[in-house]
């Protein structure tokens, strides 16, 4: 077992990674930007070290600062959470050349799969269907070749990109110049690299994901579906497991395509498959997330397994104790991202919180990085808390679920809490016949 882990992160998930550590016997090094040195999860680490300001290029994004300081604090590894470091290859290989042990997958199994284009590649090769799409376009001229040859919708996106970001979305042959021009410019100035390809995009698609553990003798564990499908700006606000939109079939291919993926890599630790699946409940691969993913919690809420444990243990060089066949899951989890945000446009809400009151009770969890005082800040996500529940059916998760956001009381900052009681309250959520439109269905039918 590991000694000592420095996790790179702040907030909510370093807090939530700190407690696993722990638990293990293992000492949890926090680090911090200059605007982070009191937060709650620097205070309860067994040590904490700055490294930077408060701009997260100057610290949280800092690799030098970051080996530098575990380094200083003679640290058997890092965990790098989600966001930030955490699909960032070139972090995963220095930890590797500086002899620190990386809690993820290798650089190189992060460097293949994080280039959307070369994993589209991969996944066709080992059988694994891609929504129909483009190379890499080379100019706005291919652009509107490919966006003729798919039929529209389509939608561009960056090679390099994730959570999202440089999406483009076109509904007439008139808008691929400028939308190309737009896709570019996103990708090349959240990831240096401005390559994007286009795809057809697919109506009424559902974002699912698979959980999955490899260890280093090629041994692979999959776990049911998490349904991801309601988000704004293509960042998932609610999350569910499994989801009332598969089916025992569909849930065993997506299972196994999973499966087969991570096998034909070599993939080692957590990561996340995710598909889209269409209304005939076609499904075809996305990305790899390539670490631990936000809504872990539900997983570990129907299944008792905790991932970081798993994540720490396999990277000790412990082989899976777990397996698929002898996997057992039950009930129903969902979670809520608890974002300072404003509840009708979505857009960042920073500032003091006057007063932060969570929720308790059975099948509760709350996994926060705030406490009243503190300050949401404007240089990271507006993030303050991941609300988790289990039930024991769909309907009772969803009653704790309102329950419980009526008893969470943050005052100080505007927040989404009242979008998600609207959310949960609606017969489209409560029908489970939603998908990725979730949110403009919901305003549609608010004002209709």
């Amino acid at each position: 077992m590991l000694k000592s882990i420095v996790i790179a992160n702040r907030g909510e998930i370093s807090r939530r990674i700190a407690r696993t550590v722990r638990l293990l016997g293992v000492e949890a090094i926090a680090v911090y930007s200059d605007i982070d040195e009191h937060c709650r999860f620097v205070k309860e680490a067994d040590r904490a070290l700055r490294v930077g300001g408060a701009k997260p290029q100057d610290s949280y994004l800092n690799i030098d600062s970051i080996i530098a300081a575990a380094k200083e604090a003679g640290a058997s590894a890092i965990h790098p959470g989600y966001g930030f470091l955490a699909e960032r290859w070139e972090f995963a290989r220095r930890c590797e050349t500086e002899g620190l042990v990386f809690i993820g997958p290798t650089s190189e199994v992060i460097h293949r799969m994080g280039d959307k284009s070369r994993s589209r590649e991969i996944a066709t090769d080992l059988g694994v269907s891609i929504p129909p799409g483009s190379d890499i376009l080379n100019s706005a001229e291919e652009a509107r070749d490919w966006a003729a040859r798919l039929s529209l919708p389509v939608i561009f996106k960056a090679s390099a990109g994730g959570g999202g970001i440089g999406m483009v979305k076109v509904d007439r042959m008139d808008e691929v110049v400028e939308a190309f021009d737009t896709a570019t410019s996103r990708a090349r100035l959240a990831f240096g690299d401005e390559r994007v390809y286009i795809e057809k995009y697919l109506e009424s698609p559902h974002h699912i994901e698979i959980q999955i553990l490899g260890d280093k003798d090629g041994n692979v564990v999959t776990f049911p579906e998490r349904e991801c499908s309601v988000q704004r700006r293509h960042q998932k606000v609610i999350e569910e497991s499994p989801s009332p939109f598969t089916t025992s079939e569909l849930r065993h291919e997506l299972r196994q395509a999973a499966k087969r993926l991570a096998q034909g890599i070599g993939y080692t630790n957590a990561g996340t498959v995710e598909f889209v699946v269409d209304k005939q409940r076609n499904y075809y691969f996305l990305e790899i997330n390539a670490r631990l993913q936000v809504e872990h919690p539900i997983t570990e809420m129907i299944t008792g397994t905790d991932l970081v444990e798993q994540q720490i243990r396999i990277a000790s060089g412990e082989a899976l104790s777990l397996r698929e066949d002898s996997l057992r899951w039950s009930g129903w989890a969902i979670e809520s991202r608890i974002y300072a945000e404003d509840s009708e446009n979505f857009y960042p809400s920073p500032g003091k919180l006057a007063s932060y009151i969570e929720p308790r009770g059975e099948g509760i969890r709350v996994d926060s990085g705030y406490q009243a005082g503190d300050t949401v800040s404007q240089f990271y996500d507006p993030l303050i808390a991941k609300l988790v529940v289990w039930g024991r059916d769909r309907d009772k998760s969803i009653i704790r679920m309102q329950k419980a956001l009526d008893n969470y009381e943050i005052t100080g900052i505007k927040n989404n809490i009242p979008f998600l009681r609207k959310a949960f309250a609606s017969e489209l959520f409560r029908s489970g016949h939603y998908d990725t439109h979730f949110i403009s269905k919901l305003k549609e039918g608010e004002n209709g």
